[in-house]
């Protein structure tokens, strides 16, 4: 496979490198593409060095290109898209820009990996984070029993913010201790000590657009008629995302079948056992690559009802594994 990576030196970036190498992806040839700000900077992979390349309109430098991963925002995303994809690579994007267009396929492949077969643009849409590690845990539920509705809190790592709202909350600790006045540049408000009930912008019926992806991309992912109600929350933890899930099946399933599931479950870890003190952290999975599930119980509020808490490592599974676990899928179903 002839590779490009789009947005090569920020988070998600740097992360699609490390997964290429762990995964031991077939690569015949590597280009790293990136601003005018990064053009020129080199990163090693697998013992050779890189030079990041500007991505520039016009140009022939994605001509022989199988596979292109971009994170490099939306806005980009959509300008540069048909400069990526026009001769025949297959656009795998991390952005938002594409994830409800009718003719891209959003996918998870624990959940829809078939969907990636059907891309008229040749391109394929990475969905939101949040959304993502959500999914594979609802997958192993929905295939006991179909899912009617989900309630969601997230709990959201600075990660998600990037690479520089990380390095912004390791110097706010450092500056509260200091007895400094903390920097706020990439947060609303101070991070750190701190929690912030607001992910992205508002929108008129009160959810923010981080929520209201949730709503959307669970619809269009599961191919289901469950409405999703989301609440996304910033805490200052660093890489992993947590959630917590109330979903209502159409009949009521038991704890213990659910456990199951998530045992057999395609991307699931099951941390449960509460006796012990035993339930997923963010502390204790940076860097996994499953989505870990603990604390399941009935819901006590809907005889239908079960709950759980999910942790995953928002860089990691909520975007550049499972843009790589894509691509991985078309190559060993023909797809590309």
């Amino acid at each position: 496979m002839n590779i490009a990576i789009v947005g090569a030196s920020g988070a998600v970036g740097q992360e699609f490198l490390r997964v290429l190498a762990e995964r031991n992806f077939p690569i015949d040839e590597l280009r790293l593409f990136g601003s005018s700000r990064s053009a020129g900077r080199t990163y090693n992979f697998r013992g050779k060095d890189y030079k990041v390349i500007e991505l520039k309109h016009g140009t022939e430098d994605f001509k022989g290109i199988d596979i292109a991963f971009t994170s490099a925002g939306g806005g980009t995303a959509k300008d540069y898209a048909e400069d990526i994809t026009r001769y025949g690579a297959v656009m795998i994007d991390n952005s938002s820009a594409f994830r409800m267009d009718e003719d891209v396929p959003l996918v998870v492949p624990e959940c829809n990996a078939a969907d990636a077969l059907n891309r008229p643009r040749n391109i394929i849409a990475n969905p939101n984070c949040t959304t993502i590690m959500m999914v594979v845990a609802l997958q192993a539920l929905e295939n006991i029993s179909h899912i009617k509705r989900i309630h969601v809190a997230s709990y959201q790592a600075a990660s998600g913010a990037g690479a520089a709202a990380m390095a912004e909350l390791y110097e706010q600790y450092r500056q509260v201790l200091a007895g400094e006045k903390p920097t706020v540049d990439k947060f609303a408000y101070q991070l750190a000590f701190n929690v912030i009930p607001q992910i992205d912008v508002f929108t008129e019926n009160g959810y923010t657009k981080e929520e209201m992806k949730m709503y959307n991309e669970t619809k269009k992912i599961m191919h289901t008629d469950a409405d999703c109600s989301a609440m996304c929350v910033r805490v200052p933890s660093l890489r992993c995302h947590s959630e917590s899930v109330w979903a209502e099946t159409e009949r009521p399933v038991s704890v213990e079948e659910f456990k199951e599931a998530v045992r057999n479950g395609q991307g699931l870890q099951l941390e449960d056992n509460p006796a012990e003190k035993v339930y997923p952290m963010p502390l204790f999975h940076e860097n996994c690559d499953d989505v870990y599930v603990g604390r399941i119980r009935k819901d006590l509020a809907n005889p239908n009802g079960i709950t759980f808490w999910l942790v995953s490592d928002q860089i990691k599974k909520g975007a550049a594994l499972n843009a790589v676990q894509i691509a991985e899928w078309l190559i060993a179903n023909n797809g590309l």
